[in-house]
Formats: C-alpha cells, sequence, structure tokens
C-alpha cells in the first residue's frame, strides 16, 4: 500500500512539473533581400538612427488583435531591438542595391566620414499573423558636402498566408526590402542630381 501512494506521488510530482513548464521561447529576425546589384560603385552610407514606435520597441512580437488592440507574444520575440535589426537589413540590402560595400550603420561611423547618411522614423510597424505585416516610415537622405536633402515616406502592407510567426518576420522583411529600395532611389537620385 505504501508503494502505491509513494508511486502515485512521484506521478502526480511529475505531472505538476510538466504542466508548470513554461513553453520554450522562439526568436525571430528579419532578413535582408539577395538581390546583387547590377553595377558596382564607390559610395558610402551611414545608416541611423532608426526609431521605432514605443509600443513595439520591445523583445516580444507585438500583435495587433483589433484596430485597438494589441497582444504581446511571451515567447515569439526579436532576437535583436526592433530598431537595431531594422537598420542591420536596410544596411545590408543599400550594400546589395547600391553596389557598395562601404555602408555602415550609425553610430559606428563619424556621419562626416560618409557620402549620404539615411536617418529613419518608422511610424507604424503591425503585426497581425495569418494576415498581414505593414510598416510605414518616413526617412531623409542626406549628401553630407552639401547638406541638400531628398525626403521620403514608405507606407507597405505585405500578405502573410500562414499563420507563424516565421512567415510574419519573412513578411516584414519584405516590407523593410520595399524601404530600402525606395531609400536606394533616393540615393542614387542624389548622386545624379550632383553638387
Amino acid at each position: 500500500m505504501r508503494h502505491l501512494i509513494a508511486l502515485t506521488a512521484v506521478c502526480a510530482l511529475a505531472a505538476f512539473t510538466v504542466a508548470c513548464a513554461s513553453p520554450a521561447s522562439r526568436f525571430y529576425t528579419l532578413n535582408a533581400a539577395t538581390t546583387p546589384a547590377a553595377t558596382s560603385s564607390d559610395l558610402s552610407v551611414v545608416v541611423g538612427p532608426v526609431s521605432v514606435p514605443a509600443v513595439v520597441d520591445r523583445p516580444e512580437i507585438v500583435v495587433s488583435t483589433g484596430p485597438n488592440q494589441v497582444r504581446l507574444d511571451e515567447f515569439n520575440r526579436w532576437a535583436s531591438p526592433l530598431q537595431n535589426n531594422i537598420a542591420r537589413v536596410v544596411a545590408d540590402n543599400l550594400i546589395a542595391m547600391l553596389g557598395t560595400p562601404r555602408v555602415t550603420l550609425f553610430p559606428q561611423t563619424l556621419s562626416a566620414d560618409a557620402d549620404y547618411r539615411v536617418a529613419i522614423e518608422v511610424q507604424s510597424f503591425d503585426s497581425a499573423p495569418g494576415e498581414a505585416a505593414a510598416m510605414d516610415a518616413v526617412w531623409t537622405v542626406r549628401r553630407t558636402k552639401d547638406g541638400r536633402t531628398e525626403p521620403g515616406r514608405t507606407t507597405v502592407r505585405e500578405a502573410v498566408q500562414e499563420n507563424g510567426y516565421d512567415a510574419l518576420a519573412a513578411a516584414h522583411s519584405r516590407a523593410v526590402a520595399r524601404l530600402s529600395l525606395d531609400i536606394a532611389d533616393a540615393v542614387r537620385a542624389l548622386d545624379r542630381s550632383g553638387p
């Protein structure tokens, strides 16, 4: 009888331990587009600063659940701060799109050392798994030698076909690629315009 009670207690303890164990967190990152540039260039660009809305400036992925409601997903997180993630991906995309290896992140390089500086303010960064990833960003490209600027706005919504967070991160990566393309076009336009 004692043996049966001890066995029951061990089984109950094991079941309790399994029930209380929290699920493992998963970490996601944005990825750069892999489109190589047609020509090479010696332009130098500094990307940053990049700012994001306070509501998404956290490790947890913030999911839009309604027009005025969001949910923090404790177990699906960004692997690095979102503004750093966006800056890194824009820089990687510009390397490919402009055909120059001389793209760095602010504040790692003094902006005076670069031909162009890009500042980005992400005004919205919405995540709806299985629906869409949306981003609205205003940005400015400034030519260092004369201070001439090219402002712009990129508003993009990428459909998400699957409910998983992998698909959501991929859609946000496509949105950042569109932002990068708009910025690359502005750098090219300023470069063609001369002093």
